[in-house]
């Protein structure tokens, strides 16, 4: 008989959810650091192209470390474009083994499905970009002319396109809301007006800038999704 210091009690199932996700979290950082790296390295290119809605209009900066902070700004925003799929993927990964087989082929699309609605969002954006860059400079006269900090103009950029990015995801977690049976496309259908708010009211909030044009836009494609999730819900049997 095993004496009393030999029993060891098995390891508690919440501890190993726990490292599971701690390992499955250091694999995304991970993933977002080799993507900062390779967006650091075609940085010159990546600040070319973001910058082509200013046309002629210069860019300034003034600390002496600004220019570097501008690009390790820069890459972070593209390491975690760049990893997005792997973060899409470590969370299915972490929540696929308390499924059931026929819940793992009902949320396998949605995988896929995910990264492109993040992927619209980003470009949803970048067709914006140039409308409300233009919009906001309209505003300049020979008394107030335009001297426009490096690092604001790339923030603002950048903080756009995750908003939108981010923003555009929400349909899966109504359709996951509604495979657990708390709405229905019944419900959905009710919500209308109430969505037709708080897209507005998201789209004010949640973009970075002061022009009018984004807002607007971002209010749409929220309203536009919550009616393609109402399809999805539907088409799901809910």
């Amino acid at each position: 008989m095993p004496r009393a210091s030999e029993v060891t009690d098995p390891p508690a199932p919440l501890l190993d959810h726990l490292r599971e996700l701690r390992r499955r979290v250091g694999v995304a950082i991970v993933a977002v650091i080799v993507g900062a790296i390779i967006t650091f390295a075609w940085g010159d290119l990546l600040i070319a192209l973001l910058r082509t809605p200013l046309n002629d209009t210069p860019l300034y900066f003034v600390g002496i470390g600004d220019a570097f902070g501008i690009r390790m700004q820069l890459s972070l925003i593209g390491g975690v474009v760049l990893a997005m799929p792997i973060w899409l993927w470590q969370a299915w990964a972490f929540i696929r083994p308390g499924l059931t087989e026929p819940e793992r082929r009902a949320a396998r699309p949605w995988i896929p499905l995910a990264l492109l609605l993040f992927l619209v969002g980003v470009g949803v954006a970048w067709i914006v970009l140039p409308f409300a860059v233009s919009f906001l400079l309209s505003f300049a006269t020979s008394d107030l002319t335009p001297l426009i900090a490096a690092d604001r103009y790339f923030g603002f950029v950048g903080s756009l396109m995750l908003v939108f990015g981010l923003a555009t995801e929400y349909p899966i977690l109504l359709v996951f809301l509604s495979r657990v049976g708390i709405i229905t496309s019944t419900k959905l259908r009710r919500w209308r007006r109430n969505a037709l708010v708080f897209a507005v009211v998201v789209g004010a909030f949640a973009t970075p800038g002061t022009d009018l044009i984004s807002p607007i836009v971002l209010a749409v494609v929220l309203y536009l999704l919550f009616e393609l999730s109402i399809v999805l819900v539907r088409a799901g049997g809910r």
